[in-house]
């Protein structure tokens, strides 16, 4: 037997020559080749034991290392006050501040331990446990039958802090404690026997068996946190959601809705991820007769359900394709049964709220070109709405492509577009006339050019020329079938925008003054005329593409202000206006723009409403500016010409504090694209009262009608691993046959059980 003692501060020296052991590991693999060494420095089968000191027991084969003792083997450590090491029983003992260190972080506490020579499997007093996420376990016994399972005596699991900020021992806000715990890696759950739910220490519920999916699996199946609800249209309503893990790519959720004054409603939702890409779908199904804002039923009962489903896929590198696939039975039916997540993107064509987009896409791109064909169609879900006056878009073709060099100086820019629209039923008339509906086609080539030039004394010159042809065939003009027409059009505008940009320095901060002038010149554009207003007399342009155009600060300069192909500005204008910006060094911002546009002669192609009409457009002021971190506010305005009323207005604020965040937006509008005046208010926010307790509250506001659309409030609690949201809601408008209606629903996340907050 021998003994040897070194000193602390030189041992990890010395260790490197005297302390490395390859015990029997090393033995068994002493005729393989070299392995190449780990992170830690040691090749498979090598096992590193340090500490203070060093007993070795050369006839029994016995080793014991005391004072900071620590071992570490195929990535994992083992540090105690002592350490036994019996090689010919392979066995491992530690005992006093037992520490285990494993690959993936996580780290296992014992009074005293006893393990394998490979530190898989053991047994543990005084046991505790500390995993990723933030998961604690505590057990008076601990058998670690192997690395994948533990069994816990007499145990508690929590992912709650148990710690105060002060260090002092904290209760929970909820537990899990059992007779029994098993953590079972290969199958990724944790069962438990007995179990007794505590909140706040207090015990809430008991269960004879329960189990719960790993916190540290990536996906398992299991319930997930439940939704539970009260309102006048479905009465108590409870629905449960299963995942089901089917494979390593793909899973489905099933959610059954059970409701005390309707039918059950089903929904699910199915992943599959692919090697190129994946789908997503979502569906729902009910079999029920219609029923109103009170739950009243009438009507015959049928099949009533939804699909919200989307796929994209890599061709390669450059080519995509996609689809999305959205449908309902009933134009109400999110609303009746509260689906949400409804009116969202899940492609590139976006359509407006509560419409549905079916669509299928291609798209190619490259740093020099782009290429899409796509086509679409549309499910209107507004109480007026007729798809049969939706066109059905197909194919719509976009492609450009850009020279690697400039040209003359400039970026030279080449355009083409396609787009077939049929239409069923024509949306003139009220009530409708049910006449054929206005089918067209479409075929553009465009050129665009533009450069940029800055003299020595700071003016920006940017002269552009834009070259376009447009070809057009139209069936069932007027809404009589049959008739039909052909054109085609060149069009251009040449011109140059001009700035001229003032800076100045001030001690903390920087001022940029800019006055802005655009001036372009088009030959009379050839529009396209279908029909003639049957009162006035005046022309009917085709306008499919333009529809909701708005004049504002984001579209003041440019040379044609219509976004779409169908309408085209011509002749001389000069678009005017200036900037002024501010910026201080410590990220406060402030900016405002003023600005209008001049003709030579007014526009009729320009709805009445649309501010640009006449020779002199409307004014726009837009104002933006951070007074402060976490603070925004924005305005944009448009004032009318001669008497500066306002004939629009928007403003909005945002707030991103450490205990608060909210949002308003304010919207006024004479005549919208409809001719209806608009004005409404929405708003909403969170306030944390306390570290854990707040409110929030949530607003929509008609104006017009004075009347609110909805009004949620409620209550919050949220710490490190729960959030309780209890939430109130009115709906006051009238939706179809859907009245004003009340709920309340309660939302619970808890960590690692399956809620949205914090689920793997």
């Amino acid at each position: 037997m021998s003994r040897g003692r070194r000193p602390v501060s030189v041992k990890r020296g010395l260790l490197a020559s005297v302390a490395v052991i390859v015990v029997a590991m090393a033995a068994q693999a002493h005729a393989q080749a070299p392995a190449k060494p780990g992170p830690d420095g040691l090749a498979p089968g090598q096992l590193y034991m340090e500490a203070d000191l060093v007993i070795r027991d050369d006839k029994n084969k016995i080793t014991t290392a005391r004072g900071e003792a620590e071992v570490r083997y195929e990535g994992r450590t083992l540090r105690a006050d002592e350490l036994v090491y019996d090689e010919t029983k392979g066995v491992v003992t530690a005992k006093g501040n037992v520490q285990i260190i494993n690959e993936d972080g996580s780290v296992e506490y014992a009074d005293e331990l006893t393990l394998d020579d490979q530190m898989k499997a053991g047994v543990a007093t005084g046991f505790a446990a500390r995993m990723a996420p933030s998961i604690k376990l505590a057990a008076a016994t601990a058998v670690k039958r192997s690395d994948r399972i533990n069994e816990l005596n007499r145990a508690i699991y929590t992912p709650c802090e148990i710690c105060a900020k002060d260090g002092s021992p904290k209760t929970p806000t909820w537990s899990i404690k059992a007779d029994k715990v098993v953590q079972d890696r290969d199958r990724q759950l944790v069962y438990y026997r007995n179990a007794v739910i505590r909140v706040f220490g207090a015990p809430v519920l008991y269960l004879p068996l329960f189990w719960h999916p790993d916190p540290q699996a990536v996906r398992k199946s299991g319930f997930l946190t439940p939704n539970i609800g009260i309102s006048n249209r479905r009465g108590l309503s409870y629905e449960q959601p299963y995942l089901q893990v089917l494979s390593p790519s793909s899973d489905i959720t099933l959610s059954p809705q059970i409701n005390t004054k309707v039918n059950p409603f089903f929904n699910g939702r199915y992943r599959k991820r692919f090697y190129s890409g994946a789908v997503d779908a979502r569906f729902g199904y009910t079999y029920d007769n219609d029923f109103d804002g009170k739950g009243n039923g009438f009507g015959d009962a049928t099949s009533r359900s939804y699909v919200l489903a989307s796929g994209q896929f890599a061709i390669d590198d450059k080519w995509d394709w996609g689809f999305t696939a959205e449908r309902t039975s009933d134009k109400l039916l999110f609303d009746k049964y509260e689906v949400g997540d409804v009116y969202s993107a899940r492609g590139p064509y976006l359509a407006d709220d509560r419409r549905l987009i079916s669509q299928l896409y291609a798209t190619r791109q490259d740093q020099r070109s782009y290429f899409s064909a796509a086509a679409f169609s549309i499910q209107g879900l507004r109480p007026d709405d007729n798809d049969r006056t939706f066109p059905i878009v197909g194919p719509l073709i976009e492609a450009r492509w850009e020279p690697e060099s400039n040209i003359m100086g400039g970026r030279l820019r080449l355009l083409g577009s396609a787009v077939a629209l049929t239409r069923d039923q024509s949306p003139t008339g009220a009530p409708p006339l049910h006449l054929p509906g206005l089918d067209s086609r479409r075929v553009t080539g465009e050129a665009d050019w533009r450069a940029t030039f800055t003299a020595p004394v700071g003016i920006r010159v940017s002269p552009f020329l834009n070259v376009r042809g447009d070809a057009y065939s139209i069936d069932d003009l007027n809404g009589v079938k049959g008739t039909s027409k052909t054109l085609s059009r060149g069009l251009l505008v040449a011109g140059a925008d001009i700035t001229w940009p003032f800076v100045r320095r001030f001690s903390e901060s920087t001022a940029i003054l800019e006055p802005i002038v655009q001036v372009a010149a088009s030959p009379s554009a050839k529009q396209v005329v279908v029909g003639t207003n049957a009162t006035t007399g005046a022309p009917i342009y085709l306008n499919e593409d333009s529809v909701a155009f708005e004049f504002d600060e984001t579209n003041l300069f440019r040379a044609n202000k219509f976004p779409g192909y169908d309408l085209y500005e011509d002749g001389l204008r000069v678009n005017a206006g200036g900037r002024a910006s501010v910026f201080w060094d410590d990220g406060r911002r402030a900016s405002l723009l003023i600005g209008r546009s001049f003709r030579n002669e007014s526009n009729d192609v320009f709805s009445t409403q649309s501010g640009l009409r006449q020779k002199s457009s409307d004014w726009i002021v837009a104002a933006d500016a951070q007074p402060i971190k976490g603070l925004s506010f924005f305005a944009r305005t448009r004032l009318d010409s001669d008497d500066f009323t306002v004939q629009r207005a928007e403003a909005g604020a945002n707030l991103s504090m450490k205990r608060a965040n909210g949002y308003f937006r304010y919207l006024r509008d004479r005549a919208n694209a409809n001719g209806t005046k608009v004005e409404n208010l929405d708003l909403g926010g969170d306030l944390y009262l306390t570290e854990h307790w707040g409110v929030t509250a949530y607003g929509n506001r008609d104006l017009v009608q004075d009347a609110w659309v909805i009004r949620d409030m409620g209550i919050t609690y949220r710490d490190d691993c729960t959030r309780v949201d209890i939430i109130y809601r009115r709906e006051d408008t009238v939706v179809g046959r859907l009245g004003p209606t009340e709920s309340l629903a309660i939302r619970l996340t808890l960590a690692t059980l399956g809620g949205p907050l914090y689920a793997n």
